[in-house]
């Protein structure tokens, strides 16, 4: 450990203290638009979100709980709701439900999903944001599986999330070739969009469309992807182009092949046009009956980062942005081999390396509104690290003492002034559970 960095241990405090069940912030944006509120699921260890019967939101002050969203006789299989996000402009939140016609033959799984929204003034009373239509013909701006790791843009207008696909998981399935491929989609809420009536379809209140293309066999050496995650939109507002107009886009992790055939995770961005109900070049946006749903008309994906020839090449982790758009950050292994915190504008370049720990960066990176630090975990202790050009050890501030197991599923406060996190508490003659406690934010 650098004997020259700032330690400022603050106090922490535990806001949930119920020990029969989790509380998950999941790495989400948990936090109220007005910082009260912190929003989880309660998945278990084995059913995991399809066991998660209920959506609750805990005051950060009073300790005072509310359940928003609860489905009675829930089973292990599902139907489940978790992976919760917070509105930034509203008050309602966005999470995973699975499918109501779940069964023990027929769980919850990745493609058996659709995100849902509750707003808080109306507990209980779900809005389907994406449309699901798994039955030919299919419907534009509706999707054929499972949306996942829904995310609000800064004003509220867009839901970005990842997605797999029943359609081509069937097909998998009768082949034997790999077709379930994890991609990256956007909600836009622009019009109902509307499908046949079946236990296995759900009409949706936004329109939605895929905007990663993502195929099977990547051609080594090219940018082509077969699998996109870790993904995130850019700035608060999108990015500034260079003709001074701000572009919508979201960043993430695509898995590439080197010219040798080798599987490579790097960083990319996919920009966004406003219109995304027109089809674009690659097909139908409600896709085929042998191939995904296909990005819509503008939808430009660009890779930013090449590390084939690096020493230890690949990207890791959620890409995040800062909040001007100008920087995404995202986890890479220096020369030494350690992981660590790189930046990369969104037009691409030479990635600047922002940490110089000497042992690995674990993760939970997220930027403080201002766009003047990151924290994440590091040896167990959650840490900020300040992007100015000062030396590295005067830069960086252990806020919490090194525990193991270590916090996890870091999320800030709007105003910065806060940050959320998990532990893992063991009672006595109780399974451990992940409760929830905030630290005050001092650099």
């Amino acid at each position: 450990m650098l004997s020259c960095q700032t330690d400022s241990y603050v106090q922490e405090k535990q806001v949930t203290n119920d020990y029969d069940y989790h509380h998950d912030l999941d790495n989400n944006d948990n936090f109220s638009p007005d910082g009260k509120w912190l929003v989880y699921d309660t998945r278990t260890d084995n059913g995991g979100i399809a066991e998660s019967a209920k959506i609750e939101k805990v005051n950060i002050e009073t300790g005072e709980k509310k359940i928003l969203f609860q489905i009675t006789n829930n089973e292990i299989w599902g139907p489940g709701a978790g992976a919760v996000s917070y509105s930034p402009v509203q008050q309602a939140v966005v999470f995973i439900h699975g499918l109501a016609n779940s069964t023990k033959e027929n769980p919850y799984q990745q493609w058996r999903r659709t995100g849902v929204i509750i707003e808080d003034a109306n507990p209980n009373v779900p809005i389907y944001m994406d449309a699901r239509d798994v039955t030919f013909r299919f419907t534009p701006g509706a999707l054929r599986g499972g949306t996942h790791r829904h995310e609000w843009s800064g004003d509220g207008k867009w839901i970005g999330f990842t997605y797999n696909d029943a359609i081509l998981k069937a097909l998998e399935d009768s082949t034997g070739q790999k077709r379930n491929l994890r991609t990256i989609g956007v909600s836009k809420k622009i019009g109902r969009v509307n499908v046949d009536k079946n236990d296995e379809n759900v009409s949706g209140e936004w329109f939605s469309a895929l905007v990663v293309r993502v195929v099977p066999n990547p051609a080594p050496g090219s940018d082509e992807i077969s699998h996109a995650a870790g993904d995130s939109w850019v700035g608060t507002n999108g990015y500034l182009l260079k003709n001074g107009e701000r572009q919508i886009a979201r960043a993430f992790i695509g898995l590439v092949k080197d010219k040798k055939g080798k599987d490579i995770n790097e960083v990319f961005i996919v920009d966004i046009p406003e219109d995304i109900t027109q089809p674009g070049d690659f097909g139908p946006l409600e896709g085929t009956k042998d191939d995904f749903p296909m990005p819509p008309k503008g939808t430009t994906q660009r890779r930013l980062t090449f590390t084939g020839e690096n020493k230890y090449p690949g990207c890791t982790g959620v890409v995040r942005s800062s909040p001007d758009g100008t920087s995404l950050a995202y986890l890479a292994k220096d020369e030494n081999g350690i992981e660590q915190i790189f930046l990369i504008s969104p037009f691409g370049g030479k990635p600047r390396q922002l940490t110089a720990h000497d042992s690995n960066v674990s993760g939970n990176v997220r930027w403080q509104p201002d766009g003047k630090a990151v924290g994440y975990i590091h040896e167990g202790s959650i840490t900020i690290c300040k992007t100015n050009d000062a030396p590295f050890e005067q830069r960086i501030t252990k806020l919490t003492q090194s525990t193991s197991p270590a916090p996890s599923n870091l999320v800030c406060s709007p105003d910065g002034k806060m940050l959320a996190f998990n532990r893992l508490i063991q009672k006595e003659h109780k399974a451990p559970s992940q409760q929830i406690f905030v630290i005050e934010v001092r650099m």
